[in-house]
């Protein structure tokens, strides 16, 4: 019987051959007042269907492997949202295309809990993109309390 070895063990590894990895966890938080609009942002009025917030960038080599989005206090009643990357130029690329809703489709953001990512894929992103989430159901009219993290591996530009 032979033993096999892979020889591309380490393939996309950035940063050297660490014992430790490269993974990391991005953290994005997202806070409404009591009107509903959302604190430290350049909105000036409650979120609304369509709305989409541009949470902050995903850098370049990333590999999105999962996303958490955590409800410590809701809003309003019917409100859900798609989480997803759009490019930071706003170009597509064909291989990795920009998906509004890569992480999450259609997920409530009106009951406090845990929501975990209910993709299927693993993408790298060829450039830098950012993480929004788009709201869609109802409106928000109330304070809420959201936290996001994004898991991936750092695999560095290509």
């Amino acid at each position: 019987m032979a033993t096999i070895k892979r020889t591309a063990s380490r393939y996309g590894q950035f940063g050297g051959l660490s014992p430790y990895g490269n993974a990391t966890v991005l953290t994005f938080l997202l806070e409404t007042n009591p009107t509903g609009q959302v604190i430290d942002s350049d909105a000036t009025a409650a979120l609304a269907i369509g709305d989409v917030i541009d949470l902050g960038e995903l850098p370049e080599g990333m590999r999105l492997d999962d996303a958490q989005v955590l409800i410590t206090t809701p809003m309003t009643a019917s409100v859900t949202g798609k989480l997803g990357f759009k490019y930071s130029d706003g170009v597509d690329v064909e291989a990795v295309p920009q998906d509004d809703d890569y992480f999450l489709a259609a997920a409530s953001l009106a009951t406090a809990g845990r929501k975990r990512a209910d993709g299927s894929t693993l993408v790298t992103l060829p450039k830098p993109a950012r993480l929004i989430l788009t709201i869609g159901g109802a409106a928000n009219a109330k304070s809420s309390d959201i936290k996001i993290t994004v898991t991936g591996e750092l695999t560095g530009p290509k």
